[in-house]
């Protein structure tokens, strides 16, 4: 939302442009405090902002080839006490990777071209209307 109010602050105001938007204005004025402030923004945003510093230091001087198992237990073994599920949310945000063996499994390639099941019930299912409740029968 503030990505859109910001362009039109100065021709229609902050106050009708969130009348018309459902956000209260003091939400953005907060939002906006927030990212000129980082001290502002809650503890864990903070929190997570140093912790990808970590992360990303740690994955960079291994090569780039570290997960998030292999990422968790070098930050505690510094005394950084952190959930390896955080640890796999940060490492989700930056974009961090960690190495994988072998090649990709395909289950499944589907040909759009092949032929169906044939129609063994042999009914016209035509909607009579949009939205129609499809019941069956198995009688």
């Amino acid at each position: 939302m503030k990505e859109f109010i910001d362009p039109h602050r100065d021709v229609h105001g902050v106050e009708p442009v969130c009348k018309v938007l459902p956000i209260d204005p003091s939400t953005y004025d907060l939002h906006a405090a927030r990212e000129a402030d980082p001290a502002q923004r809650s503890t864990r945003a903070q929190r997570d902002e140093r912790r990808c510093g970590q992360i990303q230091q740690i994955w960079d001087e291994n090569l780039q080839a570290y997960g998030a198992d292999k990422v968790w237990r070098p930050l505690r073994r510094e005394g950084v006490e952190v959930a390896r599920c955080t640890v796999e949310r940060l490492m989700r945000r930056l974009g961090l990777k960690g190495a994988r063996r072998g090649k990709p499994v395909k289950t499944t390639v589907s040909n759009p071209g092949a032929a169906g099941p044939e129609d063994r019930v042999h009914r016209p299912f035509t909607a009579g209307r949009p939205n129609a409740l499809w019941v069956s029968d198995f009688t």
